[in-house]
C-alpha cells in the first residue's frame, strides 16, 4: 500500500486557519480514530530546540502546537501532555515559555511531561542501536504525536519528522549519541532505529515558515505557506524534500528510513492528498546542502579533512559565551578557550563535524564551510 501525505496550504499562524488545515489534513488520512483511542494517554512532541522567539523559526509554532490540542481535544482526546529534551541547558519548562508553547498548554489544560529523567530502554531489533535513555515523560506516554518543523540540518541536510524524534532521548545522552554515531550516516541509522522503537503514531510537521541555510537554529526563516500530515515519517520527510526541490535519496534519516523499514520515500509509493499539484509549492531556491551521493556514502569526503566540512567561528557575532564549548560532545572537547579574550579555538583533529557547536550557538556565529585543499 501507498504510504499517504497530506500536503495542507496554510499562509498564516493563525490559530483559526491553522486548526481548520490540520482537521481538513486528518480528515483526508482517516480521522484521529484511525490513529489514537480516546482513552490512550497522548504525548505531544514539538520541536523545542532551544529557547527561541516564535518567529525565528526554530521551533514549532504555538498556532500549531494549540491548533492540535483543540482538535484533539474536540474529538474526545483529552489525556494530553507535551514535552521535548531542548538542546539548550535548562529546563523543558523556561525553554517552552520562551518558545511560546506553555502559554497554549495551559489554555488546553495540558500538563508538561516528565522530561528532567531518563530511563534505559532495550531494542533488540536495532540495526546499528539496542539501547537509549528515554524521557520518563516518553514512557508515560500511550501515543506519540510528532509535531516537527520544516528546517535544514548541517549533518542531515534536513530535519524534519525522523530526527525530531531525537528529542525524546534524554539530556546529555543526546550529545553522546553524537559521540557515538559521528557521521551522517551511523547517526541517521541510530535515528531510525529510535523512531522504530518508539513508534509515533502521526507525525505534523510546520511548514508555514521553514528555516533555510544555516539551519537548524541559525538559518533564515523562509516562507513555504504547507502543513504537512503523514503516519509515515520517512513519506513525510521524503514529500518536505521534494518541495524543496531536493532529491529524497540523499537524504541519510529518509534512505535509511526505507531500508530499516521505518517508511516509504519513492514517489510512486507516496500518495499526496490535500492539494492537486504538488508542483505549485515546490521552492526550487530553498537554500539546503545538496550535491550528489558517493557509492552511498554521505560521510566519503568529511573522513578526509582536506576537503570535509567544518564549523567555522564568525569572529565579529562570537560573544565568547561558551555554548559551543558546552556543546561539544567529545572528550577533551573540539572546541575551547585558548584566552577567554579571544573567541574559543576549534581543535579540528578532534573535531568529529557533529556540528553541535553550529546547532547551539545562540548568536548565529558558526557556520559550516566546505574546506579547500
Amino acid at each position: 500500500m501507498k504510504s499517504k501525505v497530506a500536503v495542507i496550504p496554510c499562509e498564516e499562524y493563525s490559530e483559526e486557519k491553522v486548526s481548520e488545515a490540520i482537521d481538513k489534513g486528518v480528515s483526508l488520512l482517516g480521522g484521529w480514530d484511525t490513529f489514537l483511542k480516546p482513552e490512550e494517554k497522548i504525548l505531544l512532541k514539538p520541536n523545542l530546540l532551544n529557547r527561541a522567539a516564535m518567529d525565528k523559526a526554530v521551533t514549532t509554532h504555538p498556532a500549531v502546537f494549540g491548533a492540535v490540542a483543540s482538535q484533539l481535544k474536540k474529538n474526545g482526546f483529552s489525556r494530553l501532555t507535551y514535552g521535548d529534551s531542548p538542546g539548550h541547558p535548562g529546563s523543558v519548562d523556561k525553554t517552552s515559555e520562551i518558545c511560546g508553547l506553555k502559554e497554549v498548554a495551559e489554555k488546553y489544560e495540558i500538563s508538561l511531561g516528565d522530561f528532567s529523567r531518563g530511563k534505559t530502554v532495550e531494542f533488540k531489533r536495532g540495526a546499528i542501536s539496542r539501547k537509549y535513555e528515554i524521557c520518563q515523560g516518553v514512557l508515560d506516554a500511550d501515543a506519540i504525536i510528532n509535531l516537527c518543523k520544516m528546517k535544514t540540518h548541517q549533518l542531515e541536510r534536513i530535519t524534519g519528522g525522523v530526527k525530531n524524534m531525537f528529542g525524546c532521548v534524554f539530556g546529555l545522552n543526546k550529545g553522546m549519541s553524537h559521540a557515538k554515531y559521528p557521521d551522517a550516516e551511523s547517526f541517521a541509522q541510530m535515528l531510525v532505529d529510535l523512531n522504530l522503537l518508539l513508534k509515533a503514531r502521526f507525525h505534523i510537521m510546520d511548514g508555514i515558515v521553514a528555516m533555510e541555510g544555516n539551519g537548524p537554529a541559525s538559518g533564515i526563516p523562509v516562507k513555504m505557506n504547507v502543513i504537512l500530515l503523514s503516519s509515515d515519517p520517512v513519506a513525510l520527510d521524503a514529500t518536505f524534500c521534494r518541495l524543496v526541490d531536493l532529491d529524497p535519496s540523499t537524504i541519510p534519516t529518509v534512505y535509511y528510513g526505507e531500508v530499516f523499514g521505518l517508511g516509504k520515500w519513492r514517489e510512486e509509493e507516496i500518495e499526496i492528498v490535500g492539494v492537486e499539484r504538488l508542483e505549485d509549492f515546490v521552492n526550487p531556491k530553498f537554500d539546503v546542502p545538496r550535491g550528489k551521493v558517493m557509492n552511498g556514502k554521505w560521510s566519503f569526503l568529511d573522513k578526509f579533512k582536506v576537503f570535509g566540512r567544518k564549523p567555522v567561528i564568525l569572529k565579529d557575532r562570537c560573544i565568547r559565551c561558551g555554548a559551543c564549548v558546552a556543546a561539544c560532545p567529545v572528550e577533551g572537547k573540539a572546541v575551547n578557550f585558548v584566552n577567554k579574550k579571544e573567541v574559543p579555538d576549534y581543535d579540528y583533529k578532534k573535531c568529529i563535524r557533529c556540528y553541535c557547536c553550529q546547532e547551539m550557538c545562540p548568536e548565529k556565529a558558526i557556520i559550516v564551510k566546505r574546506k579547500l585543499i
